[in-house]
C-alpha cells in the first residue's frame, strides 16, 4: 500500500493573502526572463520594459516621508485572525450582515482572500486631520499587538497617541501614511463595476485627491461632490459648512463597455402619480378635468413640497401625467425629412439641430404611439411627451438619447428619474436629532445622514440589489442602517461589512462624556465598536416595528480581530522539554471550535456570512459550510468510522467542490490519518488538510 500522509495547511494558507507575492506571481508569468537564482533581475525587467521606464530624472510625483513604508504595510501579510462574537450579534445564524471589531488595516488584510473583488461599494467617513488625537498608527511589526494596546485590551488604562498637530512636521504626512495601505487594501476588495465613496473637508482634499489618483487611477474619477450641511454664523469670515465626498470607480472602462447609467427617482413623483389615481378615480376618461384639479393641486403644496418642482407635468392622456420635450437631435446636425402636420397636411418646419429620431419611419412609429405632440399648425416643429411614469417606448428613446434630462428607467413602472448633480444639500442637525432619539443620547457629535447615504448607495446600485456594502471607518454605524432602511423600501438584499476601532471613551472629557455614560447604561465596556452595535440593534428593532410584515435581514454577525488561533512556534529554553511535549496540538488553550472554524474560513477565502451547519456523525461534531463545500472536525479520537460519516454526509449533500479539514492531534497515530484520507477518497475527496 502506498504510503499517505495528512497534508497541514501550508505557512501560506494559514496567514492572509500575500499580495507581494501575488504581484510578484503575475509578474514572472508575464517576463519569465527576470527570475534569477536570487530573486527578480531587475536590470533584466529594465530591458524588456525600455523607454516605458520612467528614469530618474525630474518629473511630477506625488510623495511624503514614510511612503514607501506605508506601501510595504499594505503588502504584509496579517496572521491575526477573526473571532466570532454571537453574544454581541443579531440573528446569528440567518443574517448576512458582518460587522467587526479591531483595526481595520489588519482587518483588510484578513479579508482579501474572502471578498476579494465582491465588494460593489466602499463608502468611509475617515478621521479628518483637524488635531485631535490620532488614533489609528500602525505598528510595523505587530500591528494587532499595537491595536489591543491602543484599545486597552492588554493595558487596563489604554494608549492615547498625541494629538497631530497643524504645527508639526508632519500633519499631513501621519494621515496619509494611515490611508493609503487601507486604500490600497480596500482596491482589492472592490469588483471591477465597484464605487468608492469617501467624505472628506478641507483640510486633506487635496492629498486624498492625489492619493486617490495614485491607488484607483486618474481615469477612474468620477466626481467630487459637494454636501453643503448648513451655515454657522459664529464664523469670523466665511461659514465653510460643506464636505466633500470623493468618488472613484475602480474601472471606468468596465462602467463603460457595461453602459452604466446612474439615476434616481424623481423626489414628488409617486406623489404626483398617486393624485392622478385619485383624479382618474374621480372623473374617468374626462382628461380635461382631470387636467384642471392636478394644476388646482400643484397651487395649493407648499414651496418645500417635492411635486411642487414638477409641476410641468401637468397635461393628461391616456398615459398619465406628461410635459412637453424638446424633440431636435442633440448636439446639432441631426436628420432633416418631412413631417406632416395631421391638420394643414403640410410639412412642419424643422428643429434648428435636425430631427431626434434618426429616421422618418421612427417618428411615425412615435406618433402613432401618441408620444409626438403637435402644435396649431406647420409652422413650428412639435414636441416630445415625457410622462411622469414613463412607458415603455419612452423609456428605450432615453437609452439612446445623451442629453436627455430625465434619465433612464429599467422598467415601465419606473417613475420620472434624474441624474444627481455633484452638489446637494442635507442639514446637519437632522441626523443628529435623529440619532439622538434613536438612541436617547447624543452619543455622536457628527454622524452622517442615513436618508442621504441610502440614496446614494441607491444610485450607484440601482442595477444591483443584491450588493455587498463597506465601510471600514463604520462610526456610529450609518451605512449599516442605511442599508437596512434601503432594502425595506425596495425589497433588496444588500448586505454590509462594517469595520470601527474599539476606541476607548474617556469620560473625563467633554466631547466623550455622554457617549461613554451611554456605554455605561448599557452595562458594555466604554468604547465606540459599543455604541455602533447598539445602533444596528435598535435600527432593526425601529425597522420591525413600523413594518411588522418586514421579512428582511436586521441582523449582524459580529467579529472581534484577535492573533491567531494557532501557536506559533516560540520554544523558551527554559520550558523546553514541555513546549516538545505539546508540539503536537497547535490550537491555543483558550481558543473555540468556533474560534477555529472561522480562521479556517478566512484561510479558504470563503464568505464569513455563509450557512453553518452542526452534525453529530460517529459521535463526533462535523461542522458543514456552504451546504458541504467545507467540511470541519476538530474532535480527538478520529476514526475511520468518523471518516466513513463524512464521506456520506458529502454524498448527500452533493457539492461541486468539497473540503475537509481536521486537527492534526485529533488522530491516535499516523495510521489513522493514513485511514482517513483513503476512506475519504472512496467518497471522491481529495482535497483533506490538518491543522
Amino acid at each position: 500500500m502506498q504510503k499517505m500522509t495528512l497534508e497541514k495547511l501550508s505557512t501560506q494558507e494559514s496567514q492572509s493573502l500575500d499580495i507581494k507575492a501575488e504581484n510578484i506571481a503575475k509578474l514572472k508569468a508575464l517576463f519569465p526572463e527576470i527570475l534569477s537564482e536570487k530573486g527578480i533581475d531587475f536590470s533584466v525587467l529594465k530591458q524588456l520594459l525600455g523607454e516605458e521606464l520612467i528614469g530618474a530624472e525630474e518629473r511630477y510625483s506625488f510623495t511624503w516621508n514614510g511612503k514607501a513604508r506605508a506601501r510595504h504595510m499594505a503588502q504584509t501579510p496579517s496572521s491575526g485572525t477573526l473571532r466570532p462574537c454571537k453574544e454581541d450579534s443579531k440573528d446569528w445564524d440567518t443574517t448576512q450582515n458582518i460587522f467587526i471589531e479591531g483595526d481595520n488595516l489588519e482587518v483588510l488584510k484578513l479579508l482579501q482572500k474572502s471578498y476579494h473583488q465582491k465588494v460593489k461599494v466602499i463608502y468611509i467617513d475617515p478621521p479628518y486631520n483637524t488635531g485631535k488625537d490620532f488614533v489609528y498608527s500602525d505598528d510595523f511589526h505587530d500591528n494587532i499587538k499595537n491595536y489591543l494596546e491602543l484599545t486597552g485590551q492588554t493595558d487596563a488604562t489604554g494608549r492615547k497617541l498625541s494629538a497631530n498637530a497643524e504645527t508639526s512636521g508632519r500633519y499631513h504626512t501621519n494621515w496619509l501614511n494611515m490611508m493609503y495601505p487601507r486604500l490600497k487594501l480596500a482596491r482589492n476588495l472592490l469588483r471591477d463595476d465597484g464605487i468608492i465613496f469617501i467624505s472628506i473637508d478641507d483640510h486633506e482634499i487635496v492629498n486624498l485627491r492625489q492619493l486617490c489618483n495614485e491607488i484607483f487611477g486618474e481615469e477612474n474619477f468620477v466626481a467630487c461632490m459637494i454636501w453643503e450641511k448648513g451655515r454657522k454664523n459664529d464664523a469670523k469670515l466665511i461659514s465653510v459648512g460643506h464636505e466633500y465626498l470623493l468618488v472613484f470607480a475602480k474601472s471606468m472602462a468596465d462602467l463603460r463597455q457595461a453602459k452604466t447609467i446612474w439615476r434616481e427617482e424623481k423626489p414628488g413623483a409617486r406623489d404626483i402619480w398617486d393624485k392622478y389615481m385619485e383624479l382618474r378615480a374621480k372623473h374617468t376618461s374626462a382628461n380635461d378635468l382631470i387636467e384642471r384639479d392636478l394644476q388646482e393641486w400643484y397651487a395649493s403644496l407648499a414651496k418645500s413640497h417635492p411635486a411642487k418642482k414638477w409641476s410641468r407635468y401637468k397635461r393628461i392622456d391616456a398615459n398619465g401625467p406628461w410635459r412637453d420635450r424638446d424633440i431636435s437631435w442633440p448636439g446639432g446636425d441631426g436628420p432633416r425629412y418631412d413631417v406632416l402636420h395631421p391638420e394643414t397636411n403640410l410639412p412642419c418646419n424643422v428643429p434648428e439641430r435636425g430631427w431626434i429620431y434618426s429616421t422618418s419611419e421612427e417618428m411615425r412609429r412615435q406618433i402613432r404611439l401618441g408620444l409626438v405632440e403637435f402644435r396649431a399648425d406647420h409652422t413650428e416643429p412639435p414636441f416630445r411627451k415625457a410622462h411622469i411614469r414613463p412607458i415603455p417606448e419612452e423609456l428605450e428613446i432615453e437609452l439612446d438619447d445623451d442629453s436627455a434630462d430625465d434619465g433612464n428607467a429599467d422598467e415601465a413602472e419606473a417613475f420620472a428619474t434624474q441624474v444627481r448633480g455633484s452638489y446637494f444639500y442635507k442639514q446637519s442637525q437632522v441626523s443628529v436629532k435623529y440619532l439622538r432619539k434613536l438612541l436617547g443620547a447624543k452619543a455622536f457629535n457628527n454622524p452622517k445622514d442615513h436618508d442621504e447615504l441610502a440614496k446614494l448607495i441607491a444610485y450607484s446600485t440601482n442595477s444591483d440589489p443584491d450588493a455587498i456594502i463597506l465601510d471600514f471607518f463604520a462610526g456610529s454605524g450609518t451605512i449599516g442602517h442605511s442599508v437596512m432602511s434601503l432594502n425595506t423600501l425596495d425589497n433588496g438584499s444588500r448586505r454590509f461589512v462594517l469595520v470601527q476601532l474599539p476606541e476607548i471613551l474617556d469620560a473625563s472629557k467633554k466631547d466623550q462624556k455622554v457617549a461613554a455614560k451611554f456605554c455605561d447604561t448599557l452595562g458594555r465596556p466604554r468604547n465606540i465598536a459599543e455604541i455602533t452595535k447598539e445602533r444596528l440593534r435598535r435600527t432593526g428593532a425601529a425597522i420591525q416595528l413600523d413594518k411588522q410584515d418586514y421579512r428582511g435581514d436586521l441582523g449582524f454577525r459580529t467579529f472581534k480581530i484577535d492573533f491567531s488561533n494557532i501557536k506559533p512556534w516560540d520554544v523558551g529554553f527554559d520550558t523546553l522539554s514541555d513546549d516538545l511535549l505539546s508540539a503536537d496540538e497547535v490550537i491555543k488553550a483558550d481558543r473555540s471550535a468556533d474560534d477555529v472554524l472561522f480562521e479556517i474560513l478566512l484561510k479558504y477565502g470563503l464568505d464569513l456570512s455563509l450557512p453553518i451547519a452542526t452534525h453529530t456523525l460517529a459521535g463526533k461534531t462535523v461542522f458543514e459550510v456552504g451546504a458541504g463545500a467545507l467540511l470541519v472536525c476538530l474532535d480527538r479520537d478520529i476514526t475511520e468510522e468518523v471518516a466513513e460519516a463524512i464521506g456520506k454526509l458529502k454524498a448527500e449533500l452533493g457539492p461541486a467542490v468539497c473540503r475537509v479539514v481536521f486537527r492534526d492531534a485529533g488522530f491516535a497515530d499516523d495510521a489513522a490519518k493514513v485511514n482517513a484520507v483513503q476512506v475519504l477518497k472512496q467518497f471522491g475527496i481529495d482535497d483533506v488538510k490538518s491543522l
